[in-house]
């Protein structure tokens, strides 16, 4: 039998396949399961196995994610990416299914907003964070489904309690693979030219924020990521100019 269902708890069966397999009969081996009353249909695949992933993803199964270590005896232990479909999934034929299908496994990729706040002599406010040492500017992670130039006016606030209208993208930064972190896309927003006295006004959030200040780029550079500057730079050039531009690691 080119597939073949296996029990793994009550309601949920594993199912696998023998490599001249088609995605259809898998399919219909997991339709079957679903008849038979169970209510998970699920499969473990290597990263490195390429066709075993078409099968599961055309099958009908979503990626749900890595298992880590998966012990499944001998040579073959180590990582396995998980996927899986319910009996009350929306089927593949609608819409709506086929593009929850796609979403479980096109690539994401995280988004970080931040705002590039300035006082009348060019300084830009930036934050001395708990969690490391370099100075930064403020802003933080855009939550999934949030709007990244809301995320950075909800970022401000949270950290610093200051309601800050953010302005016009000033520049999109894409940070490749770093020292544990997956890539990333950092986008810079307009905050504004303010008062110095728009300091009275912070309160730092302590678990994130040791300190706020208003710096010259040229007194801080030795206070920065060298990517981090590069990208002050080029957002501060961008904000002078009234115009926006993309980088690599703050490079053009």
């Amino acid at each position: 039998m080119p597939a073949e269902l296996i029990p793994v708890s009550p309601g949920v069966v594993r199912v696998s396949w023998t490599d001249d397999v088609e995605p259809a009969e898998v399919r219909g081996v997991v339709e079957s399961a679903f008849k038979g009353g169970s209510t998970r249909v699920e499969t473990h695949v290597a990263p490195d196995d390429r066709e075993g992933q078409r099968v599961a993803t055309w099958a009908g199964l979503l990626r749900e994610g890595v298992a880590r270590g998966v012990a499944d005896g001998g040579a073959q232990d180590g990582d396995r990416i998980v996927y899986a479909r319910l009996n009350d999934d929306t089927p593949l034929e609608q819409p709506e299914g086929f593009r929850s299908l796609l979403n479980s496994f096109l690539p994401r990729k995280r988004a970080i907003s931040q705002l590039l706040v300035r006082d009348p002599d060019d300084r830009v406010l930036l934050c001395q964070l708990t969690y490391k040492r370099d100075l930064d500017l403020p802003g933080g992670v855009v939550e999934v489904g949030e709007s990244p130039q809301v995320a950075v006016g909800r970022e401000v606030q949270e950290e610093l309690a200051l309601s800050l209208e953010p302005g016009p993208l000033l520049l999109a930064d894409w940070l490749p693979p770093w020292s544990g972190w997956d890539d990333a896309l950092c986008l810079v927003f307009d905050g504004g030219v303010h008062d110095p006295s728009l300091l009275d006004h912070v309160v730092k959030q302590e678990r994130e924020i040791r300190g706020v200040d208003f710096h010259h780029l040229d007194d801080v550079r030795e206070r920065c990521a060298d990517f981090t500057f590069r990208r002050l730079e080029a957002a501060l050039a961008n904000a002078r100019r009234g115009a926006a531009s993309y980088t690599e690691s703050g490079r053009t």
